[in-house]
């Protein structure tokens, strides 16, 4: 129940309540002018009345209560609606007073429900915020991975060089739960033991010259094993083993992944860091075996692509015989030589010059001298003779039945023809010659490389005289 004071205060009254005194505090002063008419111009007559000050200074006191009793609801609407203004230019930690019990203290209480659901709002969208970047980050780290994966793929179906290929998944891996180092190690069946093949990062030189021998005790416990194996701050080693991988390679954390072939381990794909307190995720392990099966295909594919060069017999560019194929002919005909007491004879061809020749007129025309002194050497021999091209600017020919002599009078012959056909009429930067070297079995060999061995020190030996001849002795 309500007290005396209360009831007789202003403060606990509604604002309905306080308007309407207000006016009828304010009626008052009509009353009182008329009291003021009458007590000047009709009671002099009969004599100044003390009743009649009281209720004119009274009137007066009135008025002045009513006044402030108006001002101060209308200070206390105008500091609401200022405050009211902050909040909606966005300073929401601003909290509006309650110090009275009427409406506008109500209207209070409504405005600051309001700004905390506002408050409560901006929070929620705040961290909604930060899982929406989290997410984002995470797409765009997976977009990144995928773009490395395309990347690696697109090398291995354009047959890039294998070691690059091993080079590029490693470097990618590395971008993996913040590495430091990556490594790629290789398994050596007759040495029983793994060698970095490829590495990227921190400690990359130390790394590189890295052998895990199989009395180490990480080679059973952590490399030749058929899972991953993961070391952080929720997964351990062994002592001796967390020791012996620590001095192995200065990792504190390190994730590593088996790469099968035929269903034994290759290789060992790993990535590490030296951070304190790490943590490798699912995703980590998932995305890290994805790029060890790309290297698997890699290897694969590598060893395809030998096989395939092995079964090769003919050079892409003139059709001749490609190098594989002259070696393994020479020591059949070396053999057959051998057999029937027969001369066997080789020799080598070199453009000269022929790299500036390549830089000075471009690949198009390069090629095209290629084909052309192919098919002039062709041309100039027996069916017999077995023509070759061995490496970029090298043929090689193989004459069975033919000593060291005959050799060199047909090779002499060839570059005669070369020097005519391209040497006559031809600017000095134009000209195309040959040198070449014989050698002959049994005198200089009576095994392919050895043969082999003897053309090309002869070959070099007519470089060094002064290219544009042969030399067989």
């Amino acid at each position: 129940m309500a007290s005396k004071k209360d009831r007789l205060s202003l403060n606990s009254r509604s604002l309905k309540q306080k308007l309407v005194i207000a006016f009828e505090l304010m009626s008052i002063l009509p009353l009182l002018v008329c009291v003021y008419l009458v007590s000047t111009f009709i009671l002099p007559k009969f004599g100044m009345r003390l009743d009649i000050v009281a209720s004119i200074f009274t009137s007066i006191l009135v008025a002045v209560v009513g006044f402030l009793v108006i001002k101060e609801v209308f200070d206390r609407l105008t500091s609401m609606a200022n405050d009211a203004k902050k909040i909606a230019a966005g300073d929401i930690s601003l909290k509006l007073s309650i110090d009275h019990d009427d409406e506008v203290s109500d209207l209070s209480v409504v405005v600051n429900q309001l700004t905390q659901r506002i408050r409560g709002n901006m929070e929620e969208l705040k961290n909604y915020s930060v899982k929406t970047n989290a997410i984002n980050l995470e797409i765009q780290r997976r977009v990144i991975v995928l773009s490395n994966l395309m990347q690696i793929g697109t090398l291995i179906s354009n047959g890039a060089q294998f070691d690059d290929i091993l080079k590029i998944c490693v470097e990618k891996a590395r971008l993996l739960a913040n590495s430091e180092s990556a490594f790629l190690l290789f398994r050596d069946d007759d040495k029983n033991c793994f060698f970095v093949k490829a590495v990227d990062g921190a400690n990359a030189e130390y790394l590189s010259t890295l052998v895990i021998n199989q009395s180490d005790k990480i080679y059973l416990n952590a490399l030749n094993v058929n899972e991953s194996m993961i070391l952080d701050n929720q997964n351990y080693l062994s002592d001796d083993c967390a020791v012996d991988f620590f001095d192995k390679f200065h990792l504190k954390n390190a994730l590593t992944m088996p790469v099968f072939l035929k269903g034994k381990i290759k290789a060992v794909l790993g990535i590490g860091n030296t951070r304190e307190s790490f943590e490798y995720t699912k995703d980590d392990i998932e995305l890290l075996d994805i790029f060890s099966k790309q290297i698997a295909i890699a290897i694969e594919n590598d060893i395809l692509s030998h096989r395939v060069a092995k079964l090769e017999v003919k050079d892409a560019l003139t059709g001749l015989f490609n190098g594989v194929f002259i070696r393994n002919r020479l020591q059949e005909e070396i053999k057959r030589a051998i057999a029937y007491q027969r001369p066997c004879a080789f020799i080598i061809f070199d453009i000269d010059n022929f790299k500036t020749y390549y830089q000075d007129f471009g690949q198009i025309i390069a090629e095209s001298v290629i084909k052309n002194l192919a098919n002039l050497i062709v041309n100039s021999l027996d069916d017999v003779a077995r023509v070759g091209r061995i490496g970029d600017d090298e043929f090689a020919v193989i004459l069975p039945e033919y000593n060291k002599r005959q050799a060199n009078e047909a090779a002499e012959m060839i570059r005669k023809k070369i020097e005519s056909i391209y040497g006559d009429g031809q600017s000095k930067a134009r000209k195309i010659t040959v040198s070449a070297g014989v050698s002959e079995n049994p005198l200089d060999g009576i095994e392919a490389e050895q043969l082999i061995t003897k053309a090309r020190e002869l070959l070099n030996n007519a470089k060094r005289l002064g290219r544009n001849r042969v030399v067989a002795f």
